[in-house]
């Protein structure tokens, strides 16, 4: 048995393939299928089945193009609902594919619906993938299944659940099993998690809070606190990893493109993705500033968590070399079907954003209002400014009313890239007051 595992950087997500001779499983994959296709190649075996471990919210899978293009079995529970061409597959459950034999385990806690894939080679290899379920020093947060899904159950009942999973479901695999996750440090499917790619469940079972002696209430307790915020496409992907995604490169290909605007439809919402320099030279009046420029820019995750489910946009880009990353980055999260069109700016004199006087602002933080856009949990840490408002970036286009708006306004995050969002969102939002970007010279008042 060889595993390959693939990794989505800005998502932290972690898809897999299972080799045995001249057959390949994946599981959980990403929503582009090509570095699969890759792989069979080079591995010159053919893709034979796909495993979904639960409908997940925080990317969009190709499991249904997949099945369509190679004719790969789709294996999930019966629980989800899938309403796509799949078969069942649910505790006790096996499958054989040559000398590897994958089995079930219904580990309902992050999901009610979700299983663990164990794959067990004759040679007495065993891996699980544990999906959202089991991660490296933490486990998957209970709370984003109260609104989606074809089973919904509160975040208390599924703190219970995740519970008993971890004190019952894998007691008769050995130390040494593998441990494979779908996330890693940076997913916002858990709140702790290592950087490991991998572990053993017997480094799990001794370093792993989850997997310490403590009684229920404790157990939830811990869990539901101060899980970090839920993007407000979360539900939505739920959805469409539900209903089985439209084909990738279609639905990128379909997205219009119009060369050197100088205008664009009042009404609807403007995202531009350029550099926040540039940005700040000259942009659409009412566009909102989130940055793609480089793999560590989560683009996907701010975008999802500002723009709303089906909310239509355009997409600023710098230049046409980088519409398919861009749209590719977009349509991970499903949210290309909402792009009225790809544009490149014209060379007229747009809307400005004038930078902070910074030796001013230091002299005197009290005639500005500071507003701290960091999540809730960052700022119990502490404040960098004890005056400052914080209204956390993704509820910020909902809160503009909590703003005062008699003094100039400076937007700080932890260190430049949120704030570049906030602020725009706020030179759009707040016409007859000043809004200024602290950006990374927040580095300063650390």
């Amino acid at each position: 048995m060889k595993i390959q595992q693939f990794e989505d950087k800005p998502l932290a997500h972690y898809s897999y393939a299972i080799v045995s001779g001249d057959k390949i499983a994946l599981v959980d994959p990403a929503r582009d299928p090509k570095p699969y296709y890759r792989f069979a190649e080079e591995q010159n075996a053919r893709i034979v089945a796909v495993f979904e471990t639960h409908p997940h919210a925080d990317f969009v899978s190709s499991h249904k193009q997949i099945h369509t293009e190679t004719g790969a079995t789709i294996y999930t529970s019966k629980m989800v609902g899938a309403a796509y061409e799949h078969l069942a597959f649910d505790d006790g459950d096996t499958l054989e594919m040559n000398e590897v034999t994958f089995s079930c385990l219904h580990t309902p806690g992050h999901s009610p619906d979700g299983i663990t894939i164990v794959a067990s080679d004759e040679d007495g290899t065993k891996a699980m993938f544990t999906g959202d379920t089991l991660f490296i020093g933490d486990v998957g947060r209970p709370d984003l299944r109260e609104k989606a899904g074809n089973m919904k159950a509160k975040r208390e009942e599924l703190a219970k659940m995740m519970y008993n999973t971890i004190r019952t479901k894998f007691n008769e695999l050995p130390d040494e099993t593998l441990v494979y996750p779908a996330h890693g440090a940076g997913s916002l499917c858990g709140k702790n998690l290592s950087s490991d790619a991998s572990s053993t469940l017997g480094n799990e079972r001794q370093g792993n809070w989850a997997f310490k002696d403590q009684s229920e209430q404790e157990f939830v307790d811990t869990i539901l606190a101060d899980q970090p915020f839920i993007p407000s496409y979360f539900g939505f992907d739920v959805d469409i990893n539900k209903n089985g995604a439209d084909r990738f490169e279609a639905g990128i290909a379909t997205v219009p493109y119009l060369d050197k605007v100088n205008a664009l439809e009042k009404e609807i919402l403007v995202v531009d993705t350029r550099d926040e320099e540039k940005y700040k030279k000259g942009h659409l009046p009412g566009s909102i500033n989130i940055m793609a420029r480089k793999e560590e820019d989560k683009v996907e995750t701010w975008l999802g968590s500002i723009v709303r489910p089906e909310e239509p946009f355009y997409l600023v880009i710098d230049s046409i070399t980088d519409r398919h990353e861009v749209l590719h980055r977009v349509a991970k999260i499903g949210y290309e079907k909402q792009v009225k069109a790809v544009v490149t700016l014209g060379d007229k004199v747009f809307e400005k954003m004038q930078p902070v006087d910074l030796e001013a602002f230091k002299k005197d933080t009290s005639s500005y209002t500071v507003l701290d856009i960091r999540n809730k949990s960052e700022v119990s840490q502490g404040k960098f400014f004890d005056h400052a408002i914080n209204i956390p970036l993704n509820e910020l286009r909902d809160s503009l009313d909590e703003i005062p708006k008699s003094k100039p306004v400076v937007v700080h995050c932890a260190g430049g890239y949120r704030s570049a969002a906030g602020s725009s969102i706020l030179q759009s939002a707040l016409k007859d007051t000043q809004v200024y970007d602290l950006s990374d010279a927040v580095e300063q008042f650390k």
